[in-house]
């Protein structure tokens, strides 16, 4: 275990698997570091922060849909922030990097690292899922008429 940075789950843990080299092709280098290296982006970088359209925040990496805007909250941490994912849809491992203990969430399709929750959000459920933008893909609902 490294004390900087978590290591990358099994790839056969997840129903979309991908050689290093096909994850790097697909993604953007920043998107591969947080995704598939379980970085950050730096808070307050991520365009995702002011989305307010109604819509789904998928994976970057394989397009589950993960959180869907009506639980999307600012936080004012400088991450996208959301009090509850798509039921299913994400996964969550301990992680004690940094000398400390927290909860990491990834999707649960391709085992993509995208932030972590804390108990520290609104209600209903009192959750934050404080995610990397670059994890993230914003999917809006087509305006009708």
């Amino acid at each position: 275990m490294s004390l900087f940075r978590k290591e990358t789950a099994p790839e056969a843990d997840y129903p979309v698997q991908k050689t290093a080299a096909e994850w790097r092709a697909a993604l953007s280098p920043e998107a591969y570091r947080v995704l598939r290296e379980h970085g950050t982006e730096r808070p307050g970088t991520s365009p995702l922060n002011a989305e307010k359209r109604p819509g789904t925040f998928a994976c970057a990496g394989c397009g589950t849909p993960l959180f869907e805007s009506g639980t999307k909250f600012e936080s004012g941490t400088g991450w996208p922030s959301f009090f509850a994912p798509i039921e299913g849809n994400v996964g969550t491992t301990t992680d004690r990097s940094f000398f400390m203990t927290r909860t990491e969430v990834h999707c649960a399709n391709c085992g993509g690292h995208l932030g972590h929750v804390f108990p520290d959000g609104p209600p209903p459920t009192g959750l934050r899922y404080c995610m990397n933008g670059v994890s993230l893909r914003f999917e809006p609902i087509p305006a009708e008429g």
